[in-house]
């Protein structure tokens, strides 16, 4: 899209954290945002504070775990809006806080369902859509791990890796095709992730508890530099830029004017 002015953006876990700030920024941008996600009422927070601010926006109550859930939600914006211009894969669970020696199987289950098969689920449901408009932008929000060891954090940080691999290898996939697929870490945020990294202590590590700590005094990154950055990823602006993992703190407003290389922004985190 050229620019965000009417375009229908799906945004998942829309009903709190960085999924809503995205929502609202993309609503104020001039989008029409389909806000998915489990809790009810907090979508419906969301929802009246887009249209409080006359924004136009949509409740689509699901569970990104579901791919039909998520595929009706595709289904009901295509209906009401016409498809999806984009996508936005934010939902996410931080998952057991603590060694991994005393973790249990059962909770690197649930971890990978939400955060690596909830996001292929939401992708799977919308690129067939794009892939045929040959127009069409995705963007996952990735966290703290994917790039660096995490200790303490293994399953979450072992899932965020798998993300931005998997948003590497899509795009390869379909660079071709028009339609772009990027990874954003958003940095630290004052979330319900925060509360529980302070309610762990000393098993999240004393380095985490500080930091959340100053995260919670500060309020981390501001939101308009993660709205920014999301809205140039899913802009026009940015359709030479795909398979790429950002930080919201690098320079990445010259890879408008300039076509980085192909293995600048990876995992491996080459930024020349």
């Amino acid at each position: 899209m050229r620019s965000p002015q009417n375009a229908a953006v799906l945004i998942t876990g829309a009903g709190r954290g960085i999924g809503k700030r995205l929502a609202i920024g993309f609503a104020h941008a001039g989008a029409r945002v389909g806000l998915l996600g489990r809790n009810e009422a907090e979508l419906d927070v969301t929802k009246l504070e887009i249209e409080h601010a006359k924004g136009t926006a949509l409740r689509l109550r699901a569970d990104v775990c579901d791919f039909e859930q998520v595929c009706a939600c595709v289904e009901r914006m295509t209906g009401t809006w016409g498809g999806v211009n984009a996508l936005i894969a934010n939902a996410g669970v931080q998952g057991p806080i603590g060694p991994f020696a005393e973790q249990k199987p059962r909770q690197w289950h649930e971890v990978f369902d939400t955060n690596v098969l909830g996001v292929m689920n939401c992708c799977r449901a919308v690129l067939p859509h794009m892939l045929q408009r040959r127009s069409g932008k995705i963007i996952v929000i990735s966290g703290a791990g994917a790039a660096n060891a995490r200790p303490n954090f293994a399953p979450y940080a072992a899932s965020e890796a798998a993300l931005v691999r998997f948003v590497e290898t899509v795009a390869e996939e379909i660079r071709d095709r028009n339609v772009q697929i990027n990874s954003i870490f958003p940095g630290e945020a004052n979330t319900s992730m925060t509360d529980e990294i302070l309610r762990a202590g000393s098993a999240a590590g004393p380095d985490e508890v500080e930091l959340a700590e100053r995260v919670r005094l500060t309020g981390g990154t501001a939101p308009e530099k993660q709205i920014q950055l999301a809205l140039f990823l899913a802009s026009e602006r940015s359709n030479h830029v795909t398979g790429k993992l950002i930080y919201v703190q690098d320079d990445w407003k010259r890879l408008e004017t300039d076509n980085a290389r192909r293995d600048a922004f990876t995992l491996r985190r080459h930024l020349k």
